[in-house]
């Protein structure tokens, strides 16, 4: 009997150790400041624990319907088991599936984008797909539907209706500033609530939503990398994002309503390639403008890396929210060199007078509050994503940073 007792004692947690990861990113090290000339800035790394709870976990042990208080803490905390250090791990977690689900339609709003076009065309290899988007879609390959209609009217219902949507890609966020605030607000964060309604009213089992890193925002104070934790201020200064910020808040509350649907919030860093987002289209330009004083280091994800991680959030078992960033960090000046850009260097004050008067004479596609992401750090910690779904980015640096170059 007693050696039975001394059995007992000596079997191991069920809790899985974790060791932090140090990332040893080719092409870049982490640097002890990230903004030149800002004295206010000190790079920070917070330390994280050895072992932590999943965010599947926390919401399997929360009753349907509300959180318990150990759930509600989780979600602040939103932890997952940590690898360690640059391993792939061997196996996923043991409530991910090691394939996708093939059973059932997959619906992706905003189909006719570049990020899209480019799911589709990965996912009609073996499922059955429908998209939702108002602009054509004229190259589409011949088994994927196509329905141009708006996903604020109840045409939009019947697709669910008739039954076989298993998971929904949710990408038709409207993000030209020049847009209305009304009618921003009406597309992204109304037709969300709809599109939320029509999942929980039938039941669908898998919701994937594409947000943004920029809705931490960059602040002179942020910590060198920030968690799925940390406050979304992204529109303190921008305006422009606070639809981004209400959507994003919204899938977290549907979460916890509907824990029998599995939802996945992936926050990305700055994604380029051909996509026309801002990051983007200010490589693009031949003489971009640098502030003076500043060379914050900046995060960059292929957009074709970020099409893999919204394929591999469609597996079943994986739900929560997931940062994403690319193979490491450079900062702003060194990512301008690989590109032969020459940019054109100026006061703080002079660029923000300057682009407040091409905008308003619509000489700028840049309204002056994205400044601060020239300005300051917004980076991201991904230690969760490559944790609970094994993500890791296929392109280096430079493949990232001359994707925006790229005619394919």
């Amino acid at each position: 009997m007693m050696r039975e007792m001394a059995v007992e004692r000596q079997r191991p947690s069920s809790v899985r150790p974790g060791a932090r990861r140090q990332r040893h990113d080719s092409g870049s090290s982490r640097p002890s400041a990230s903004n030149q000339g800002d004295g206010e800035h000190e790079a920070t790394a917070k330390s994280r624990p050895t072992a932590r709870r999943s965010y599947g976990d926390a919401v399997r042990s929360a009753p349907a319907g509300r959180k318990s208080d150990g759930a509600a803490a989780a979600i602040a905390r939103n932890p997952s088991t940590s690898h360690a250090s640059g391993s792939r791990p061997s196996r996923l977690p043991s409530h991910v599936s090691s394939a996708p689900e093939n059973e059932g339609a997959v619906l992706v709003t905003g189909i006719c984008g570049r990020l899209g076009k480019l799911l589709a065309r990965e996912l009609h290899r073996g499922r059955r797909v429908v998209g939702v988007d108002r602009r054509p879609f004229p190259d589409r390959p011949k088994d994927i539907v196509h329905h141009p209609i708006d996903l604020r009217r109840k045409k939009t219902r019947d697709l669910f209706r008739g039954g076989g949507i298993s998971a929904v890609v949710h990408l038709g966020v409207l993000h030209d500033p020049r847009t209305s605030d009304r009618e921003r607000h009406t597309w992204n964060v109304v037709a969300f609530q709809k599109l939320l309604e029509y999942l929980a009213q039938y039941e669908v089992p898998k919701l994937v939503v594409l947000s943004s890193a920029n809705v931490y925002g960059p602040q002179p104070g942020n910590s060198q990398f920030l968690t799925e934790e940390t406050p979304l201020l992204g529109s303190q200064e921008f305006g422009g994002i606070r639809d981004l910020v209400e959507l994003d808040m919204l899938a977290q509350s549907f979460f916890w309503k509907h824990p029998s649907t599995e939802t996945v919030v992936l926050r990305p860093c700055h994604i380029l390639g051909r996509v026309k987002n801002a990051a983007s289209n200010y490589l693009r330009l031949p003489r971009p403008v640098t502030i003076l004083g500043f060379d914050p280091m900046v995060q960059a994800i292929h957009e074709r890396d970020v099409v893999s991680a919204i394929q591999l959030a469609m597996r079943p078992g994986v739900r929560g929210i997931y940062n994403l960033r690319g193979p490491g960090e450079l900062p702003l000046s060194r990512i301008l060199q690989i590109l032969d850009r020459t940019p054109r260097v100026l006061p703080g004050t002079v660029a923000r007078a300057g682009l407040d008067q091409l905008w308003k004479y619509r000489l700028t596609s840049f309204p002056s509050p994205e400044i601060d992401h020239i300005r300051y750090v917004c980076m991201v910690d991904d230690e969760r994503a490559r944790a609970d779904m094994g993500f890791r980015p296929r392109y280096t640096l430079e493949q990232t940073v001359r994707a925006v170059q790229s005619d394919r």
